[in-house]
């Protein structure tokens, strides 16, 4: 198994961080296999998704519906609203796995790789890339 991390810097607002270009590169000219995309942190997530024709921002929409960030949550520590974004992950898993054939990730024609990160406290982010080669 071959591992590297990606350090990321999301920013101080809710993010939506298209990896897919890193995952790709990872994987190139290594066969066939899975590549495990992880991040190590309690409030934040890994999705595939459409990215760039609106779905991003209606992600970012649809968590704020289903966790407001308001003070409804009791873990209060952080800004206003912090507890939800440890409840998050329980939506937005943090991790995926995607089959690789011939050094190519196998995702559908539309999908992507992105960090899903509605902690605004804390702007730097890791992933842990992990291919497993079927060789």
């Amino acid at each position: 198994m071959r591992t590297q991390i990606l350090e990321l810097h999301t920013g101080g607002s809710e993010s939506v961080t298209d990896i897919t270009r890193e995952c790709a590169d990872f994987v190139a000219d290594g066969g066939d296999g899975l590549l495990n995309v992880f991040v190590p942190h309690a409030t934040a997530g890994v999705a595939i998704i459409e990215l760039g024709a609106g779905s991003d921002d209606d992600l970012l929409a649809s968590l704020d519906d289903l966790l407001p960030a308001d003070d409804r949550w009791r873990h209060k520590h952080g800004s206003r609203g912090h507890g939800r974004s440890h409840v998050m992950p329980a939506y937005v898993a943090p991790q995926t796995t995607v089959p690789v054939l011939s050094g190519r990730l196998e995702l559908g024609t539309w999908q992507s790789i992105a960090v899903v990160d509605l902690n605004i406290d804390n702007p730097d982010r890791q992933v842990r890339l992990s291919f497993l080669t079927s060789a």
